[in-house]
């Protein structure tokens, strides 16, 4: 374990993975200056194949039914990922889903996604992702040229024609197989237009999510006194649920108003659940998730793989076990905060100090307090007479 892990969380049972990352291409066809992946500290990916390969795939499905069997699994997710998965091409996405559902005991539902950044997406790659029962999940900077200027090739040229044809025709041709758009969270960009445009493309969901960063590595735009990050969400927020939240989900508002009502929410950004996802390498080795890439590199290295280790040990690795430890692995501040069983910390990733590891707030500590207090303000009174807003509270 390295020594930026920090862990005194005492042991517990350990929740099974439910989410199975596999990464189907290690390489992307976008250049994006601002993919934490690519660009970042972690540059693990230069020394793994391009591809995974069939040995590699055959495992990782036997893997995932065992620890299926193991653990009587009804329902397990199988994200197909990258770089650009769709590189690996489309039947050879299909035929591993397919593996994997022929392998998982009868009884366990296998639902397949895969993220692709919808430049690649064509009517016959469509067409065989659908036969397959595979989902397609859509990245984007937003629903217009001008918001996916950052999106290029390798020869800098704009991804953003590539990406709509590909969009619409997920839309239009096969909303069946429209799993959603994943955006992350650009303060520079106007809130309201970022999301109306991003409905005008027709998702079924929308992923929000925060651009990974920590105390060593602020995001953009952040300011330790300020909470920009906060008040764009909240704009949005108001923009969601003054429309009759109707149309398109929004998962961090759904999830943020299900804890602040005391319900339970799997997600990675708020709340106390145990994390739950794990991901294979093109080399077969089993990983914690990308997000801890930010942070240094080989912060999501476990040293485990698929040909000598099975999911169970991963597991029991220190890492994963101060993801699933809830508030015994948080800093003392944020135990006790009256925040915590809706903010839980926030993101692991974005917890990280050099020198402490992630025994820290999260560097959004104060957007995420904006966040959540303004959600719960809106809800009051609307649902069973009031929620209770928590009290004002200095950012650790």
């Amino acid at each position: 374990m390295s020594a930026e892990v920090v862990l005194d969380a005492k042991p517990g049972h350990a929740v099974p993975f439910r989410q199975f990352v596999v990464k189907m291409h290690g390489r992307c066809n976008l250049a994006c200056s601002y993919c934490y992946l690519y660009e970042g500290p972690d540059r693990t990916w230069r020394t793994r194949p391009a591809a995974a390969s069939a040995e590699v795939l055959d495992r990782t499905a036997s893997r995932i039914a065992e620890h299926a069997r193991a653990h009587d699994l009804s329902v397990l997710s199988l994200v197909l990922h990258g770089g650009e998965p769709l590189l690996a091409g489309a039947e050879t996405l299909g035929r591993f889903a397919a593996l994997v559902r022929d392998r998982v005991p009868a009884g366990c539902a296998v639902r397949a996604t895969v993220q692709t950044n919808a430049t690649l997406l064509t009517v016959k790659r469509l067409a065989v992702l659908a036969r397959h029962g595979v989902g397609v999940g859509i990245s984007l900077d937003g629903g217009v040229a001008a918001l996916n200027s950052r999106r290029v090739d390798h020869a800098g040229r704009p991804s953003w024609p590539a990406a709509a044809r590909g969009a619409r025709l997920v839309a239009e041709r096969f909303p069946e197989s429209y799993a959603g758009i994943l955006a992350v969270v650009d303060p520079a960009q106007d809130p309201v237009l970022m999301y109306d445009s991003l409905l005008a493309l027709g998702p079924p969901a929308l992923d929000l999510l925060l651009p990974h960063g920590n105390w060593s590595a602020p995001p953009p735009h952040w300011e330790a006194t300020g909470a920009v990050y906060g008040d764009w969400l909240c704009a949005v927020f108001d923009r969601w649920w003054e429309s009759g939240r109707r149309t398109t989900r929004v998962r961090l508002f759904e999830e943020c108003i299900a804890l602040l009502l005391g319900l339970p929410a799997a997600t990675e950004s708020l709340g106390l659940a145990p994390f739950d996802a794990v991901v294979v390498e093109t080399d077969g080795s089993i990983e914690q998730v990308d997000s801890l890439k930010s942070a240094y590199e080989g912060a999501a290295r476990t040293g485990l793989d698929v040909f000598r280790h099975d999911f169970d040990e991963a597991l029991r690795h220190p890492g994963v076990g101060a993801r699933q430890a809830a508030a015994t692995a948080l800093a003392g501040g944020c135990r006790a905060c009256p925040l915590l069983a809706v903010c839980g910390g926030g993101h692991y990733a974005h917890r990280y100090r050099a020198g402490s590891g992630f025994r820290n707030p999260s560097v959004y500590c104060a957007d995420l307090q904006r966040f959540i207090r303004h959600v719960a303000a809106r809800v009051a009174g609307n649902v069973l007479g009031t929620v209770p807003v928590p009290p004002e509270r200095s950012m650790p």
